[in-house]
């Protein structure tokens, strides 16, 4: 069977691995975007982390504070994810930028609420200590991780309106 001039070879008629594999990107990490989403999971791990340590069930804040951070720590990491496969570039049609920087708009006005819910929610009088320090400890980084997505989403509306250039969006207009 003849094969088309810069073809991968393969034997048996299979796709080669290269083919197989999606290429990792670490240029991303090293970009604004992909350091800030690295923080994002982080912070967020820790915000979470220190909730679910706590008798939070019995407080309906700290229930929003759980929802909040577990549902933007998992989105943050299937961005992250979708970003180091270089997977966008096989769905090419969605706006990749302008869904990031929606993502990253949204992202901000909730951690914004979670922060202030969290904090508003630590009572000095606990009578559990521990409970109190992991609170406090969730509402400090808490308002860490609402800053790293303001930054996001002024980076991403700079990359979404072509202002700054950036591994994730040069990838996207490079090979559409």
């Amino acid at each position: 069977m003849a094969r088309l001039p810069g073809a991968p070879r393969s034997r048996g008629g299979s796709p080669g691995p290269s083919a197989a594999l999606p290429a990792l990107d670490g240029a991303f990490l090293l970009s604004p975007l992909g350091g800030l989403m690295v923080a994002q999971i982080v912070l967020g791990l820790l915000v979470w982390a220190l909730i679910a340590d706590t008798t939070y069930y019995l407080h309906a804040a700290y229930v929003w504070v759980m929802f909040v951070s577990i549902f933007l720590w998992i989105v943050t990491v299937l961005f992250l994810v979708t970003y180091l496969l270089q997977l966008q570039l096989k769905f090419s049609v969605i706006p990749w930028p302008l869904v990031l920087m929606i993502f990253n708009a949204v992202a901000t006005v909730l951690y914004i609420s979670a922060f202030v819910t969290c904090s508003a929610a630590v009572q000095p009088t606990s009578w559990r200590q521990w409970d109190l320090n992991r609170r406090a400890a969730a509402s400090f980084f808490a308002g860490i991780a609402m800053i790293t997505y303001v930054a996001s989403t002024f980076f991403s509306f700079r990359a979404w309106k072509g202002l700054g250039s950036n591994a994730a969006t040069s990838q996207v207009t490079d090979h559409a």
